[in-house]
């Protein structure tokens, strides 16, 4: 999951995305959307004086999240199967959603 923030140029790092085009006082498009931050595009920016840029922010992940996710989606299989009991198939078919529900090659 992903946001944005605007930023100084000067806490900008090489490998950053932009989240939106970055334009000069004129309104020119000086990087697009989705370009990769370099040292060197940095510094041509510093030279334009360019002193702001909106870029994208990876959010932490966070594994608990995650574990009770697979869990609530791994649950919710179990009640969808309550009543199938030994229909043809329905081992195997419950198996292999189990094994990509939560995560796991079948």
């Amino acid at each position: 999951m992903s946001s944005t923030s605007e930023i100084d140029l000067d806490d900008a790092a090489a490998g950053m995305t932009l989240a939106q085009d970055l334009l000069d006082s004129g309104g020119a498009v000086l990087l697009p959307r989705d370009a990769t931050l370099t040292d060197s595009l940095l510094g041509a920016l510093r030279r334009r004086g360019v002193q702001r840029c909106v870029v994208v922010v990876e959010a932490a992940v966070d594994e608990a999240e995650l574990e009770r996710e697979r869990e609530r989606r791994l649950g919710r299989l179990e009640h969808l199967f309550r009543h199938v009991g030994a229909a043809p198939g329905s081992a195997q078919l419950l198996a292999r959603l189990r094994a990509f529900r939560g995560g796991e090659a079948p």
